[in-house]
């Protein structure tokens, strides 16, 4: 094994295998881990007090990928470890604050950052909401951007403000910044009425079938990404598809418009787009909402039932 050692922010970070072949097009390791390191500006506020949970590729996109939640003994010290107790069981996540912990994931061949939509101030009340927007076959990138229209003036009725990004993927994100005072359950209600409000606007585009095959030629939005222990592809985050594309903010004009792919941003273009327009997403960040609103006009029975 090829290892070397940087110093990161006063930290020793052991980097291996560098010249690992990642991505199909020739990007290696070495890529991975420069995008991060370039990226910690943007990605760190956003990830910051987040449980992550590791998706890891160690032979790049051709080889096996798993998941793995709890930090590996092997860690360096200085990295931060929250137990979080699931059902009768405790898992050490870890917290990615640094720029150093934001290597380290890369060099652990973490393509992507999965984090919770839950800070460590209150990890049983999320302080983002997501609607997660995903075409079935048969449905067009230009669908998924006239639903998340759709959706964004449901929310605009209710006085609710909505943050768009590309998933990285063939869909679309919408991040809403909450006041971190509603369970998991009532967030996850309230992203189900927008849903359903959305698909009886438009039942021929929208669906929210749970089955891939009764899916075709709609947009699926999916309202369960809210549960408690969930994690998202978050904001600046690298994904595992050819062309290393970037889950990237978007602003509403440029949804509007139309005209671009999710691949058009990615490892070589995303930092032409940051330079220009900064982090379009600090609302995301700053930005407390009600949704007392949304709640009102939901049965607390149907609450009861997710």
């Amino acid at each position: 094994m090829k290892e070397s050692f940087v110093s990161v922010d006063g930290r020793e970070v052991k980097l291996t295998n560098l010249d690992k072949l990642i991505w199909p097009e020739g990007l290696t390791k070495a890529h991975l881990v420069k995008y991060y390191s370039d990226i910690a500006p943007y990605i760190l506020p956003h990830l910051h007090n987040r449980p992550i949970v590791m998706k890891r590729y160690p032979d790049g996109l051709a080889g096996e990928t798993f998941y793995q939640k709890e930090v590996p003994e092997y860690a360096p010290d200085w990295i931060i470890r929250q137990p979080v107790e699931h059902t009768g069981k405790v898992i050490n996540y870890i917290i990615c604050n640094d720029r150093a912990t934001l290597i380290w994931l890369a060099n652990q061949a973490c393509i992507e950052m999965h984090a919770w939509l839950a800070r460590l101030e209150n990890l049983e009340c999320p302080d983002i909401a997501v609607m997660d927007m995903d075409p079935a076959e048969g449905a067009t990138f230009a669908d998924i951007l006239e639903i998340a229209l759709l959706v964004k003036r449901i929310l605009d009725e209710f006085e609710i403000e909505s943050y768009p990004k590309t998933s990285g993927s063939r869909g679309l994100h919408l991040f809403i910044p909450l006041e971190p005072v509603y369970s998991w359950q009532k967030v996850t209600g309230a992203m189900k009425y927008v849903a359903e409000l959305a698909q009886k606007v438009y039942p021929d585009k929208v669906t929210l079938e749970r089955k891939v095959e009764k899916r075709e030629g709609k947009v699926y939005l999916d309202y369960l990404q809210n549960g408690r222990g969930k994690t998202m592809a978050f904001q600046y985050s690298l994904r595992p598809r050819p062309g290393a594309p970037v889950s990237t903010p978007l602003l509403w004009p440029e949804v509007e418009k139309g005209g671009f792919l999710p691949g058009d941003y990615n490892i070589n273009t995303v930092f032409t787009r940051t330079g220009k327009l900064g982090d379009v997403f600090e609302g995301v960040i700053k930005k407390r909402q009600s949704i007392n609103s949304l709640l009102n006009m939901i049965d607390y029975g149907d609450l009861k039932k997710l």
